[in-house]
């Protein structure tokens, strides 16, 4: 089944997301294709929904995606399945509150009841350079502000740093240094004014889940462009790392299996406990296993490992000794 690209657009209050999703929707209907959006607001009204008439939207509104109204984005994404199959929508655009962290949704989108179904293809950040500066400070932000900035900027695999006609070019120049400092030399920056960025950019694949066996998800690209997203991806640490047909473990081995990946930040996914039929939802932060019993039993087991730089040879070396051995069992 062909799966549903996402792009998640994220950047503080003030920023311009709307701007770059408008373009973004724009560019889309421009080639043909049909856009499901997702929009988050902090109060009870979206007073922005009219600029995108005619497109299928899905509010969440009175909350935070990535905190109060979590849950309602997981019904959320289940609802727009379900309706993009009779409406044949191409591509997903999510645009977050301007005080949401990205990392929230990125966990959301690779949860095992969307990843065979919808492809997160890139986190885009978006910085204001007229403003940053000033968040900057301690003197006029919050210790609160600062962190959710630095999360907002190095959770994304792309950033916009926008209203550069606003500041001067050295100024400009000083921001781009400040951002440098902060993310991984592989993450590109460029520059804009009212958001304008060409669509090949937005685009452009940054996400990769991996499976096990060493297969990539690249059904959707010709032959040429798998070779320029392999180059690509050669440079980027794994974002997510996809175990299938997982067998019978009990929760303690499995917990002490984890905790032994180095670079793990988290896991989850649905395992049979040792030798029953009962399905457990997990999920592991921190170091710590949460086990939920499934109502019904899952003919499906599947693990989501989430980590930076994870080496995939020496988790399936793990994983080959552990679970296919029966040692963990």
């Amino acid at each position: 089944m062909k799966k549903i690209p996402v792009y998640v657009i994220s950047g503080f209050l003030g920023s311009g997301k709307t701007t770059v999703l408008v373009q973004m929707v724009e560019s889309f209907k421009n080639k043909g294709q049909q856009v499901g959006i997702i929009l988050n607001e902090l109060g009870d009204e979206n007073v922005e929904s009219h600029l995108f008439q005619n497109q299928k939207i899905y509010e969440l509104l009175n909350g935070c995606i990535c905190c109060t109204i979590q849950e309602d984005l997981k019904q959320t994404l289940h609802t727009f399945i379900e309706e993009s199959e009779k409406n044949s929508v191409d591509v997903l655009l999510i645009e977050g509150t301007g005080v949401a962290n990205p990392l929230e949704i990125k966990d959301s989108l690779l949860h095992p009841q969307f990843i065979e179904t919808l492809e997160l293809k890139s986190m885009i950040g978006i910085v204001d350079a007229g403003h940053y500066l000033e968040y900057q400070s301690v003197f006029a932000s919050t210790r609160e502000i600062r962190e959710l900035l630095k999360d907002q900027i190095t959770s994304a695999d792309f950033i916009i740093l926008n209203k550069i006609d606003v500041v001067s070019q050295k100024e400009v120049e000083k921001v781009s240094q400040k951002l440098k400092k902060i993310v991984k030399p592989t993450i590109e920056i460029v520059t804009a004014s009212y958001g304008k960025v060409s669509l090949e950019k937005l685009v452009e694949q940054r996400q990769f889940v991996v499976n096990l066996d060493g297969k990539e998800h690249f059904e959707e690209h010709d032959h040429n462009h798998n070779h320029k997203h392999d180059h690509h991806h050669n440079h980027h640490s794994i974002s997510a790392l996809k175990i299938e047909d997982v067998p019978p473990i009990k929760k303690d081995k499995l917990e002490k299996w984890l905790k032994g990946i180095p670079n793990l930040i988290r896991a989850k996914g649905m395992i049979r406990e040792g030798t029953t039929e009962v399905s457990l939802e997990i999920q592991f932060a921190a170091n710590h296993l949460r086990a939920t019993p499934l109502s019904e039993s899952q003919p499906k087991t599947v693990l989501i490992l989430i980590g930076y730089d994870l080496d995939k040879l020496a988790i399936k070396e793990l994983y080959d000794r552990a679970f296919l051995e029966n040692t963990l069992s």
